[in-house]
């Protein structure tokens, strides 16, 4: 049996609500923020599993506990560019922070 939605009732796709949402700058200056967070979170974790080390040994070695690195890793932690460099050496690379001039 279908349920059947009353003709009241108009339905929106998600693509749309976030569509509509873009349009506000603080809104896509939030997004953007979360997306560099979680861009950076994916480059760790990747390089830890690169260097087939556990969230237990790069807590050791940088002197953090294992669940700071595993709030690091799921985007869930604002990372100071100590703690950055220092996850860096523990891996064994170097931290790049670049800036790109963007055009309105």
């Amino acid at each position: 049996m279908k349920t059947k939605i009353p003709k009241k009732i108009k339905l929106i796709s998600f693509s749309d609500i976030i569509e509509k949402q873009m349009r506000d700058p603080e809104f896509r200056k939030e997004i953007e923020i979360e997306k560099k967070k979680l861009e950076i979170s994916l480059a760790i974790t990747d390089l830890r599993k690169e260097r087939k080390m556990s969230q237990a040994k790069l807590a050791d070695i940088t002197g953090m506990k294992q669940s700071a690195i595993g709030r690091i890793e799921t985007g869930n932690e604002n990372l100071t560019l100590e703690t950055l460099n220092k996850i860096a050496i523990a891996l064994g690379s170097q931290l790049i922070v670049d800036f790109k001039v963007t055009r309105k």
